[in-house]
């Protein structure tokens, strides 16, 4: 699973540079998120601008990396396309992630701007 990690000010963006998080890389998102984000501290924005397709296990990695980030670590969610937002709606998560439609929306509302 390919995911990148860059800084924007106060925030870590891990952008999923794949276009699937289903039940054959889930375990692998998950290690690779892990990896990326550990002994880090301050909120995340999963950046899924990439992701056409999420299964339920692909919504259960997404779940547990917030869980991995533990208390006081927010895990926000931008960029979603039509068919993530859907299964987002339907599971009720847009409920429990912060959503933002871009990536630039999501650093705005932490008083950053993408970088050039």
């Amino acid at each position: 699973m390919n995911l990148t990690l860059n800084t924007e000010g106060p925030v870590d963006v891990v952008t999923v540079e794949e276009d699937r998080i289903d039940a054959a890389v889930a375990v692998d998102f998950k290690d690779a998120f892990r990896s990326l984000t550990t002994d880090r501290k301050g909120a995340v924005v999963l950046d899924l601008n990439r992701v056409a397709f999420l299964d339920s296990s692909g919504l259960g990695s997404v779940v547990a990396v917030q869980k991995l980030l533990g208390e006081g670590r927010p895990l926000e969610l931008a960029g979603l396309q039509p068919a993530v937002a859907k299964v987002m709606q339907l599971t009720r998560m847009h409920t429990v992630f912060s959503i933002h439609p871009t990536l630039s929306a999501a650093l705005a509302a932490h008083g950053s701007a993408p970088a050039a």
